[in-house]
């Protein structure tokens, strides 16, 4: 059993089809004795994160979630064609502005409507979303009675495939905005070991164009590893200990491409298997080191 008082999260960032790395990687990491106390998840990370928090970090719900990715890739939750989408959103057409493809997927996979967080034994599940009004991020959770399947919309409302969601005054869309790999949320929620599943991918960046496009992607591009930097660097200020996995493959994926699912699964147990390796040689060299000291002593 982990030690409560070093708590350790799990942080999972967005990135669309890309999240498929993230269930290789925490199959890894499940093999490897590594148990989460806190889960925090941004966009797609949310999914995973509040998948196996409700139903426990088991081989079994490692196993119905890679099934779950299966559903998603026959589902196309997110359709190719986002140019036409953006077209519709920007001219306000109907149909682009409801989020009800994805709360019917998530409801069909044991997600009711009336499961809160307080629902939630064993571990603590923090879920990322924007607001647009308060320029802030909004953490689903922290309020035990907050409807769990509510902060999935929310976190996962990006367009132009879903619109920001507005309730209550808010203006709410995808937590990849303001917090792509959720590491400051872990902190202000107790964690002080962290183990980031980090999905972030700039080797798609077009370089010599110039066009409107291109520049919006460098900028929210620039936006995104800045926020993981400052991040990272708070949680160095605190002494909390950040375990990164990158999790990219050969070549980028774009975040609608769920049919590769499984190749990005088994890609994903390797690179975090590999990763969990170098840390418990570096454990063993520490303690080695420390020994070594000892009898020289």
């Amino acid at each position: 059993m982990r030690d409560m008082r070093r708590p350790l999260a799990f942080v999972l960032s967005g990135g669309g089809a890309r999240g498929a790395f993230q269930v290789g990687a925490l199959r890894a990491l499940y093999e490897a004795g590594y148990i989460p106390d806190i889960w925090v998840g941004t966009s797609v990370g949310s999914v995973n994160a509040a998948y196996l928090a409700i139903n426990g970090f088991t081989q079994k719900s490692l196993d119905s979630l890679v099934e779950a990715w299966h559903a998603a890739a026959r589902a196309d939750l997110l359709p190719s064609n986002y140019l036409y989408l953006t077209l519709r959103m920007l001219f306000n057409r109907a149909g682009i502005r409801s989020g009800h493809r994805f709360r019917d997927f998530f409801i069909s996979h044991g997600l009711t409507e009336d499961l809160k967080f307080k629902d939630i034994k064993g571990t603590k599940l923090y879920l990322v979303s924007a607001d647009l009004n308060t320029a802030a991020p909004l953490i689903y959770g922290l309020d035990p009675e907050d409807s769990i399947l509510e902060g999935l919309i929310a976190s996962t409302a990006l367009p132009p495939w879903i619109h920001p969601i507005e309730k209550d005054g808010r203006f709410l869309m995808d937590g990849g905005v303001v917090s792509n790999l959720p590491i400051e949320p872990a902190l202000i929620n107790g964690a002080k070991e962290i183990i980031a599943l980090d999905l972030y991918d700039s080797r798609d960046i077009p370089i010599g164009n110039h066009g409107f496009g291109p520049f919006l992607y460098k900028l929210l591009n620039t936006v995104e590893k800045r926020q993981i930097e400052l991040e990272i660097t708070l949680a160095r200020s605190k002494g909390v200990v950040v375990h990164r996995i990158s999790l990219i493959g050969e070549k980028p994926i774009a975040i609608w491409e769920f049919h590769l699912a499984d190749q990005l699964i088994e890609l994903g147990y390797r690179i975090a298997h590999q990763e969990i390796a170098s840390w418990e040689a570096e454990k063993k060299a520490s303690r080695f080191s420390f020994f070594s000291f000892i009898k020289r002593r």
